[in-house]
């Protein structure tokens, strides 16, 4: 029986470690009905951050982004200025849930990209992953700043 005990032990401990580690600051994972992906990122929260965002940036490995965090919700416009890379910019509301999706953002390009009245966060990452990996409307978003709120997939 003690050894059933160490067994279960050991496995409730490797559960509980995989799903802190699956909530990381430098990791978003993203779902839908259709797919399931993660992306190493960067967090921009405080205004120089965001401004600075990722201008003058030569590349962005594949499965890469950055973060914008914008605590309350807010609207939000981005331009491409100084962006040296085409981008996806993925709109998220305070429950983790995209709301919109730019796709293929022009870099040097300085008109305005709304994403809406409420805007939490926006998740950047290379042009055309956003259709690669079916990410729409609709699809989920698991970060730790999604976890104090009414996230639908928390932490």
């Amino acid at each position: 029986m003690a050894g059933l005990f160490k067994v279960l032990t050991v496995v409730l401990l490797l559960w509980a470690g995989g799903a802190e580690a699956a909530c990381r600051t430098d990791r978003v994972s993203l779902k839908n009905d259709k797919s399931q992906i993660g992306f190493d990122i960067e967090l921009a929260v405080s205004p120089q951050e965001r401004s600075r965002g990722l201008m003058f940036r030569e590349s962005l490995p594949v499965r890469s982004g950055m973060l914008f965090v914008f605590d309350p919700p807010q609207p939000v416009a981005f331009w491409m200025k100084n962006t040296l890379i085409p981008l996806d910019l993925i709109f998220i509301d305070k429950t983790g849930m995209v709301t919109k999706v730019h796709h293929n953002a022009i870099p040097g390009d300085l008109t305005p990209i709304g994403g809406g009245d409420s805007v939490f966060a926006v998740l950047e990452i290379n042009a055309g992953l956003a259709d690669r990996y079916l990410i729409t409307p609709g699809t989920q978003i698991q970060h730790k700043v999604f976890s104090h709120g009414p996230a639908i997939w928390p932490c």
